[in-house]
């Protein structure tokens, strides 16, 4: 480390001074009493004196900070601060106070960063532990009961087979989701970007959730017609999972005789926007930052009655980050959300 003196001159020029007048003083009173007084003996003497008291001040102050504070700093860098570790010691006090406070300052938001992580994680695992363990107790009770004796009957032998089928599915369900938000977080789901008509795919995700809609009895809409097709770039596939799982949640948690309304607008000369609204329940604004992390649910209770797994939210942002684009959530409860996400425009659009 090197060292960065400065702004302790002040202190050993006031120091040297009154020195220098104190000795001065003396030795006019010493000559004028025993020797022959002179101008040039006193200018001489005093010059002198204040030099060497400036210098001797000045180094041992500084080497005294110097010690004091090269303690602070090694302590510091005991807790790997990258803030300090590369940086000159400097002896100037505000200097060292702003950046200790500085110091302590991101220490303190990193702290509470981690405990909110840790948080995060241990309801992560909670919940994880819950989505998994529902299935697989339905499947091992269904299983046992079979074994137990129920697998003569052919009748029950079915049923049960059957739901437990069901719970397979619902697991495997999940497992291919947390693979699937794992390669995106990564980077290694290859993504097929081709050119495609978000128009037509939207109408394939009403065709195929139309009956899902009508068990609450709500509509599947466009704002407006849309008479030509609106080209854009992406994976179709994964596009098309993003626009499902939008619409699924708005069913999922619309009110009945409610609707679901899709526009796709110009955003930019590069961009078009997708936009997804509800009149549904709507979101709290204390859960729209947490909505899209793994198995957050805004109703704790009813909203695994819905089935799912819990990741569609954290899967669709994933898909659209992938594309290099932004996704928008706007809610107010008891009133409607509305969500939306930006595609790249084919350059060959018409």
């Amino acid at each position: 480390m090197t060292i960065n003196f400065k702004k302790t001159y002040r202190f050993a020029v006031k120091s040297a001074l009154y020195i220098t007048l104190f000795s001065t003083a003396l030795v006019n009173l010493l000559i004028y009493l025993f020797f022959t007084f002179s101008y040039q003996f006193i200018l001489i003497f005093a010059i002198s004196i204040a030099t060497f008291s400036f210098i001797v001040i000045q180094y041992r102050v500084e080497r005294f900070i110097y010690k004091k504070v090269k303690k602070i700093y090694d302590d510091v860098s005991l807790l790997e601060s990258s803030t300090f570790r590369n940086q000159p010691i400097t002896t100037d006090m505000a200097t060292l106070t702003r950046e200790v406070k500085k110091f302590a300052t991101d220490k303190k938001l990193e702290i509470e960063t981690l405990k909110v992580r840790e948080e995060y994680r241990r309801e992560f695992l909670g919940n994880v532990s819950h989505e998994l363990k529902t299935p697989l107790f339905t499947v091992q009770g269904y299983l046992s009961t079979l074994l137990d004796g129920a697998m003569n009957d052919k009748t029950i032998r079915k049923k049960y087979l059957e739901r437990a089928e069901k719970g397979v599915e619902r697991l495997i369900y999940i497992v291919q989701d947390l693979d699937m938000i794992t390669k995106l977080e990564i980077g290694d789901l290859h993504l097929e970007i081709v050119e495609f008509d978000i128009v037509k795919l939207v109408q394939n995700v009403f065709d195929l959730l139309e009956m899902k809609a009508s068990k609450k009895d709500i509509l599947l809409m466009f704002d407006m017609k849309y008479n030509k097709p609106v080209m854009v770039i992406g994976d179709q596939e994964k596009i098309q999972q993003v626009v499902m799982n939008l619409i699924v949640n708005s069913i999922k948690y619309g009110k009945l005789k409610g609707s679901t309304e899709v526009s796709i607008e110009d955003l930019t000369a590069e961009k078009v926007i997708v936009r997804v609204t509800d009149n549904g329940e709507g979101i709290e604004k204390k859960n729209i930052p947490r909505l899209f992390e793994r198995f957050y649910r805004v109703d704790k209770s009813g909203a695994r009655t819905e089935g799912g797994s819990g990741l569609g939210l954290s899967i669709v942002k994933h898909i659209i980050e992938a594309h290099d684009e932004k996704i928008y959530v706007d809610s107010t409860y008891h009133v409607g959300s509305e969500f939306s996400f930006t595609l790249e425009k084919s350059k060959s659009r018409e």
